[in-house]
């Protein structure tokens, strides 16, 4: 089941809004086959692993029944982009699965389960199913609360300060931190920036330190005052303005009118989101932005990069409590990690 979990974490930024998933065929002892969900759309991970066997092995149909697949979640019983995985253990009549951890989805829920017990199959459920959960974490958020997995991301002086007061770009954080936060970019669905934030920095909001799609981007713009000339609306990726006046699509860039810009703003944003399959988003800033979401309790995980710079005053950074608190260094700044309860 380790060995599922590391093939499952490969898939990282390529097959959302699916879950990652790891599969390993194992007969007496020995891994025969291997395979993991490499893309959205494509092979599930136990077909990838059952084609491993039938490519390397010309006995193949007598060694899966002697075999034993594990797989880091249920596997699915119903068609969507690929047929159910519960069938093709089936008819290769695999006589022992074990399951990481059950799928939350509808539409698979037990049924995946269910399915293999009464066609006969040895099933059993939970092995490192909380390595399993944690690993999609993004997955069962958008299942189960029906918003995607929202990671705050902001850097502040030693002395607590997120910007000067004047509102001007001040940058905290040494380039080992820079280079982090792309990898994090490249791992997540989307990313969110507020109004002053992408009018003050410019930001592309991309990955160009570090090989991995871009995130699609996401800007809060109430009375549509941002300049069309910014990076964000290059159309390199797909864009979302949020709004009070228009609902449109211009090339990628689409904007989202909100009904309601006085209460429960971030919660219709990610309801949103949730409509475009978005599973996973990293906020960004500014300190408004972040308090909003700290203030509705919209927040799964808080990464806080600590700098050595110094402000004599200036606009302060947020502040969240949560729990599991994580500390390492990155280069000369200090990042902490914090889970919401």
């Amino acid at each position: 089941m380790q060995r599922c979990l590391e093939l499952a974490a490969l898939g990282a930024g390529n097959v959302s809004p699916n879950p990652m998933v790891g599969a390993v065929i194992v007969h007496q002892d020995k891994i025969i086959g291997e395979g993991y969900h490499q893309k959205y759309g494509q092979a599930h991970a136990e077909v990838n692993a059952v084609n491993q066997v039938l490519d390397n092995y010309p006995n193949a149909a007598e060694l899966f029944k002697q075999s034993t697949i594990y797989v880091s979640l249920e596997p699915c019983a119903h068609y969507g982009k690929t047929p159910p995985c519960a069938d093709l253990i089936i008819k290769h009549q695999i006589p022992k699965v074990v399951v990481g951890c059950r799928d939350p989805f509808a539409q698979v829920d037990g049924k995946g389960i269910e399915k293999l017990q009464q066609s006969g199959i040895e099933v059993i459920v939970g092995v490192f199913e909380q390595e399993c959960r944690n690993l999609n974490k993004r997955f069962f958020t958008r299942v189960q609360k029906q918003r995607p997995y929202i990671i705050l991301k902001w850097a502040q002086t030693a002395n607590g300060y997120f910007a000067p007061a004047d509102g001007t770009q001040h940058w905290i954080t040494g380039p080992e931190a820079k280079k982090l936060v792309h990898q994090w970019r490249s791992q997540e669905d989307a990313i969110l920036v507020g109004k002053n934030t992408a009018r003050i920095d410019n930001p592309q909001l991309n990955t160009r330190l570090w090989p991995g799609k871009s995130p699609k981007r996401v800007v809060i713009d109430r009375n549509l005052q941002l300049d069309t000339t910014l990076h964000l609306f290059d159309n390199s990726v797909e864009t979302f303005v949020f709004n009070a006046i228009k609902t449109d699509i211009n090339d990628k860039t689409k904007y989202i009118a909100l009904e309601d810009f006085e209460r429960f703003v971030p919660q219709y944003i990610l309801f949103q989101l949730y409509l475009q399959d978005i599973q996973s988003i990293i906020i960004e800033g500014g300190a408004h932005t972040l308090n909003a979401f700290i203030e509705a309790g919209l927040w799964d995980e808080a990464r806080i990069f600590t700098g050595e710079t110094l402000l004599p005053a200036g606009i302060r950074a947020p502040v969240c409590f949560g729990y599991n608190t994580q500390e390492s260094q990155v280069g000369q700044d200090r990042l902490q990690i914090i889970y919401n309860q």
